[in-house]
């Protein structure tokens, strides 16, 4: 009897053990199951995630290639906008790492929303295209009716330029007998690292197609180094729709005779000999020049 019950106890030992490895086995090759599951929900996470980048990219380049497209800077402007957003949030998406579903779900509505406002822009590009197209069919028509009177008016232009040059020539004052010295005190010549005073004198020619009254002369006087000789109060003017600097100015009242000026340069600094050069304008135009050797 006693004999039965340890034969007993020895075989639910041997069905405990068995039950047990069994156990490990299956826990075993569920825990191998589990980590399978997951390396492959790894994996398609990443390929999603890379997909969603490819996406993503597409949709930037399209808004690139769309803003050199587009004649409209309010457009371009939103284009802009729209295609910075999307950027932002690659770089966003680039940096996580994605580790469920719900947040693979949410990339996709992200990225319909995405989708959607790139449509929309698409709406609006066509129907730019579209009026572009009608205005260029408009234009051409009106482009084939203005090439003759585009032709007699370029003809008629040249007419009268040349015409404007002539009068704009014959009106402009013009500055001759330009003479440069150098003196002393007494108004003596004397040479130039002995002088106290240049003596400029010219005369403004007559023409009496010239306009009469009031003129402003201004002189500009370089020294050999090319530096403009100035003071400290010497002013600009305008020529050639920049303000230039002045060595002199003399106001004339010009009633289209001839006018000669003398204007006096009291020297404060050393002038080394050489060649000095003297530029006039008057009325936005340089009316004279001449370079005089001292």
């Amino acid at each position: 009897m006693e004999e039965t019950k340890d034969m007993n106890r020895k075989i639910w030992w041997v069905i405990g053990i068995i039950l047990l490895i069994l156990t490990i086995i299956v826990a075993g090759y569920y825990i191998l199951f589990q980590q399978k599951q997951m390396e492959e929900m790894s994996d398609l996470f990443a390929l999603e995630k890379e997909m969603w980048m490819d996406d993503a990219e597409e949709i930037s380049l399209q808004y690139e290639g769309w803003k050199y497209s587009v004649n409209n800077d309010s457009l371009v402007s939103l284009l802009i906008t729209e295609q910075e957003k999307v950027q932002r949030l690659q770089e966003e998406v680039r940096t996580i790492k994605i580790t469920s579903a719900r947040q693979i779900n949410e990339l996709k509505r992200e990225l319909e929303t995405i989708r959607k406002v790139a449509r929309s822009f698409v709406v609006q590009i066509d129907s730019l295209n579209r009026e572009n197209e009608n205005l260029k069919k408009e234009n051409t028509q009106v482009t084939q009716r203005l090439q003759t009177a585009s032709s007699n008016a370029a003809r008629l232009t040249r007419q009268v330029e040349t015409l404007t040059q002539s009068v704009q020539k014959a009106q402009r004052f013009d500055a001759v007998n330009i003479q440069l010295s150098a003196v002393n005190n007494r108004d003596k010549p004397v040479k130039i690292d002995k002088a106290t005073r240049l003596i400029l004198t010219f005369i403004i020619a007559k023409n009496n197609s010239a306009p009469i009254g009031e003129q402003m002369i201004y002189i500009r006087m370089m020294k050999p180094n090319d530096e403009l000789l100035t003071k400290p109060n010497s002013g600009t003017f305008k020529f050639e729709n920049r303000d230039i600097t002045y060595s002199l100015q003399k106001p004339i009242e010009y009633d289209g005779e001839e006018y000669p000026i003398k204007l006096y340069w009291e020297i404060g600094e050393f002038l080394s000999p050489g060649i000095y050069r003297v530029a006039i304008f008057a009325a936005g135009n340089q009316i004279g020049s001449k370079e005089i050797k001292l």
